[in-house]
C-alpha cells in the first residue's frame, strides 16, 4: 500500500489475491490516466506519470494495461478525476490521512464517512490530523539491488535528508521539493524500487496491543477496498510479525 505507516507497505494477508490485484491495477490505471491528462504522455518528461508507470511495473501490471490507461486520457476527453484528501481518527484514536482520486466527490466522501462511522472513527475537517505528520519523499530499494555504501553515497550526493537500512530494504528520505533530484541521482545506479513517492510520515507512532491493532487493521482494510482511495497513512506502529499473525 515496510517503512513508516504507509498502508501500501503492509503485507496483511486476506486470501483475496486476485481481487486485490484487480483493485490495485484499477487504482494504478486511474493515476496513470490522471497524470497523462495533466501533462505529457511521455513518462520521461512527466514526473507524475513516470512515478505512476514505475508503480504499475512494480505491481507487475501488464504493459498493455499501462498503455491503455495512458491512451484513455485522449480517448475519453470528458473523463475528469479530482485529487482529494481526507483526515480523521480511526479506532483507538489513530490518526488517518487518506488520498483519493475520484470522478464523484459526493460519492467518495459519503463512502469514506460511512467506513469511519462503521468502525467507530470520526472523519474530521482539514488539518485535524495532518499536523501529526510531515510530508516527505520516500524511496525504498531492495537491499539485494544495491550495496549499503552505494545507496548512502547516492543519497548524500542527491541531498537526501536521511538514509537507513533494515533487513529487507534501504529507505531514503528527502524533502518534498528535493524528491525528484534525489530519485534521479539514485537512478544512475538503480532504477528498480520497492516504492517511491511523496508520503505523509507520522511525527510520532502509537503502539497498540494485538486486539486493538487488529481492529485498526480491519478498518484500514475496509478503506483500502474502496475504489477511490489511492493511499492511506496512519500513525499506528505495526510490528510486521504481529501483522502476519492477525
Amino acid at each position: 500500500m515496510a517503512g513508516h505507516s504507509h498502508w501500501a507497505g503492509i503485507k496483511h494477508r486476506k486470501g483475496r489475491a486476485d481481487k486485490q490485484r484487480s483493485k490495485i491495477f484499477s487504482k494504478l490505471s486511474k493515476e496513470i490516466t490522471m497524470a497523462s491528462k495533466l501533462g505529457s504522455k511521455d513518462p520521461e518528461t512527466n514526473p507524475r506519470l513516470r512515478l505512476a508507470v514505475q508503480a504499475a511495473r512494480i505491481a507487475n501490471m501488464p504493459k498493455d494495461n499501462i498503455e491503455r490507461a495512458i491512451n484513455k486520457s485522449e480517448t475519453n476527453k470528458n473523463l475528469s478525476y479530482n485529487n482529494l484528501m481526507y483526515e480523521g481518527f480511526g479506532p483507538e484514536k489513530i490518526a488517518i490521512i487518506i488520498e483519493a482520486l475520484t470522478d464523484n466527490k459526493n460519492r467518495t466522501a459519503s463512502n469514506i464517512r460511512t467506513i469511519f462511522q462503521k468502525f467507530g472513527g470520526n472523519l474530521g475537517e482539514s488539518g485535524v490530523a495532518s499536523h501529526q505528520f510531515k510530508q516527505v519523499g520516500v524511496i525504498r530499494i531492495d537491499k539485494k539491488k544495491i550495496l549499503d555504501n552505494e545507496i548512502l553515497e547516492l543519497a548524500i550526493n542527491g541531498g537526501a535528508e536521511d538514509c537507513s537500512s533494515n533487513g529487507l530494504y534501504h529507505e531514503v528520505i528527502t524533502t518534498k521539493d528535493n524528491f525528484y533530484k534525489v530519485k534521479l541521482e539514485i537512478e544512475k545506479k538503480n532504477q528498480e524500487f520497492i516504492s517511491s513517492g511523496i508520503e505523509w510520515v507520522p511525527l510520532n507512532k502509537i503502539a497498540l496491543d494485538k486486539e486493538k491493532t487488529k481492529s485498526v487493521l480491519n478498518f484500514l482494510e475496509a478503506l483500502k477496498d474502496n475504489d477511490d482511495v489511492q493511499h492511506i497513512y496512519t500513525n499506528l506502529e505495526i510490528d510486521n510479525n504481529l501483522a502476519e499473525k492477525i
